[in-house]
């Protein structure tokens, strides 16, 4: 914790995305490390999201609402604030929404994310940018084999196919305008990590799994499950999150020594079902139930996706902290404990993360 406050205290960090869920939880780690946030998204979607319960914009030095695919306003952001990192966080990330809005995913996912590329290329300074994508990136023939960083990427629904053309757009910037080998010129370190499937207290998104469970004991209703067992590499958003923060902190203290993308996820061994996710959150939680529903005449969304997390573990350091099962268990005591703040619950949970 020590070694991160003293790279972060007093840096400038330009955070996207810092109304989602993923960001609300970041910009308190960033808040908590001393560093000057600003943040640019578009406004909470609704009254009770994490980013309103811990009063996100107080804990902003500057929070713009504006749209990540306004080219013109996310150069002028960005390079008037003079950020040393970026995080770029912003992004339609629901593959059921994508489905309905395929145009509008792939552009605020691939364009939106070469609008922060291009604005990094005119800004005059040294940076540091970590670039957000998923672990849906890849080609899917779901035969079981983890996912490596060198493996095709592909997608067949659209959210996963504009994140997988994302990570070609990032490619081609690193190669074309931010080569290692050129770094005492353009002084950027720009790195693609891949995560997903996160869960954690606050997360009140559509189409995810613990939401959805949240909601239907809210209003006394089974959830329904639409693929029981499709199996996903679970992990608290809390991982992912300090593997960005401590992924960018190499980078700042030793530019151009690490590999491009990284994966970020359990280990192998550790991956759950949906309906095995799900019996573990009512259990912990201590009320709720399910149906099966199947699915039927829904969207196209993979039964089986496995990432290899070797080369984060191996260059980085970063290792998971959280079996799947104490993720679920941290989640629903978020959820379960209604006499503490959002602010209280999400540092508690910080603090004991790094703890750990």
């Amino acid at each position: 914790m020590q070694a991160l406050q003293d790279i972060f205290k007093g840096k400038k960090v330009f955070l996207t995305g810092h109304t989602g869920f993923k960001g609300a939880w970041l910009l308190q780690i960033l808040n908590q490390l001393g560093a000057t946030v600003k943040g640019y998204s578009l406004a909470p979607e609704h009254d009770n999201d994490l980013y309103q319960q811990i009063d996100g914009e107080a804990l902003c030095y500057s929070s713009v609402i504006a749209d990540i695919n306004d080219a013109a306003q996310v150069q002028a952001e960005l390079v008037r604030f003079e950020p040393d990192f970026v995080f770029h966080l912003a992004a339609q990330a629901l593959v059921r929404r994508s489905y309905q809005a395929p145009a509008d995913t792939f552009a605020t996912n691939v364009m939106g994310t070469v609008n922060v590329l291009e604005a990094l290329r005119k800004l005059d300074k040294r940076c540091v940018a970590i670039m957000i994508t998923t672990d849906k990136v890849y080609e899917n023939p779901e035969d079981g084999i983890a996912f490596k960083e060198a493996d095709k990427l592909g997608g067949y629904d659209p959210y996963s196919a504009s994140k997988a053309a994302c990570e070609i757009a990032i490619s081609s910037y690193m190669r074309s305008f931010f080569p290692a080998a050129d770094y005492d010129k353009h002084q950027k370190s720009i790195v693609a990590m891949r995560a997903g499937n996160v869960i954690g207290g606050g997360d009140f998104s559509e189409d995810r799994i613990i939401p959805d469970i949240v909601r239907a004991i809210q209003f006394l209703k089974p959830v329904k499950l639409r693929n029981p067992k499709a199996v996903r590499p679970w992990q608290h958003v809390l991982e992912p999150l300090m593997a960005y923060v401590q992924t960018a902190a190499i980078l700042y203290t030793n530019p151009g020594t690490l590999s491009p993308a990284y994966n970020i996820g359990p280990e192998a061994s550790d991956v759950l079902p949906v309906l095995e996710v799900t019996e573990h959150f009512i259990k912990a939680f201590g009320k709720g139930t399910y149906e099966i529903t199947g699915n039927a005449h829904q969207p196209h969304e993979a039964a089986l996706l496995l990432l290899d997390n070797t080369r984060i573990k191996t260059e980085t350091g970063f290792t998971p902290k959280l079996t799947a099962h104490q993720a679920i268990e941290w989640t629903a005591k978020w959820y379960a404990d209604k006499e503490r703040s959002a602010v209280e619950k999400c540092q508690e949970q910080i603090n004991d993360f790094l703890a750990l």
